[in-house]
């Protein structure tokens, strides 16, 4: 069976930018830091920026964002979010946040995206749930968060965008599944430990074997519950070369999603046309 790439609209080239954090158990400093590095972000020129994963709490335990948790539609992180969308007059991925779940006892995971008028356009439920446990450091996310089901892409007038979560990025079979597209995000907060071993070679797989480009939006650093994130936001070209990267610390990544890079290499290693199941 011969999987040939949908035919893709000609798009303008686009800047992109990943707004790394260190975020606090504090919901308010969080969105100040947010909308402070979103604002740098638009200054530069990006047209579409993203949040990590939890920007707006890590708590100083696993079930603190059961207090701040939103319902569906409404409350102050979905009003942030979609006032600085508006207000910037771009793109935003909201990295994720917590919101109710119809499953007792959890909430949901959740990447929320808004379009230039602050309307939301797309809204994705993290599917895999982390699970790691060596010595001491133990992580399950299934105790206190219910897992999405559907995949989510979206149409940006300059790009096709595919959206996940974090430990996502360790499921190849959900990129495939999303279809061709020019640009993943991917934000999250990876540990120290697992992010130092495999972030980086997860992060150019995904884009080599999708042969676009990725923004991995990161926490990055020591938080106030002891935990240390990866760190390493960086945006990837889709030969796997990386345009930006920053290694620990509050700040931005910003490049260009170039789309005659992109027919490049698809036309130069055609693999997505070789395809056999």
């Amino acid at each position: 069976m011969n999987h040939q790439p949908s035919e893709l609209p000609v798009r303008a080239n686009v800047r992109v930018a990943a707004v790394q954090m260190v975020s606090t158990p504090r919901v308010a400093d969080n969105l100040q830091c947010a909308g402070e590095l979103i604002g740098e972000a638009a200054a530069q020129g990006a047209k579409l920026v993203a949040l990590p994963e939890y920007f707006p709490i890590f708590g100083l335990s696993d079930r603190d964002k059961f207090a701040v948790c939103e319902a569906d539609g409404g409350g102050p992180i979905q009003d942030f979010l979609a006032t600085s969308a508006r207000s910037h007059g771009i793109w935003l991925v909201g990295g994720s946040l917590p919101l109710i779940s119809p499953v007792a006892g959890k909430v949901l995971n959740s990447c929320l995206v808004y379009d230039p008028s602050g309307n939301r356009v797309a809204r994705y439920d993290k599917i895999h749930l982390f699970g790691f446990e060596q010595g001491a450091e133990r992580y399950d996310e299934s105790a206190t968060i219910a897992a999405g089901s559907e995949l989510v892409a979206f149409d940006a007038p300059f790009a096709r965008v595919g959206v996940s979560i974090c430990y996502d990025l360790r499921f190849p079979e959900l990129y495939r599944a999303l279809g061709v597209a020019d640009l993943l995000v991917i934000p999250a907060a990876f540990t120290e430990t697992t992010g130092r071993a495999h972030w980086e070679i997860l992060l150019r797989a995904r884009a080599i074997e999708n042969q676009c480009y990725v923004l991995a939006i990161a926490q990055g650093g020591r938080h106030e519950n002891g935990r240390e994130t990866h760190g390493n936001s960086m945006l990837i070209d889709p030969w796997g070369e990386i345009i930006d990267r920053l290694p620990k610390g509050p700040g931005i990544v910003i490049g260009e999603v170039d789309h005659a890079r992109i027919a490049e290499v698809r036309m130069s290693l055609p693999a997505l046309q070789h395809r056999v199941m």
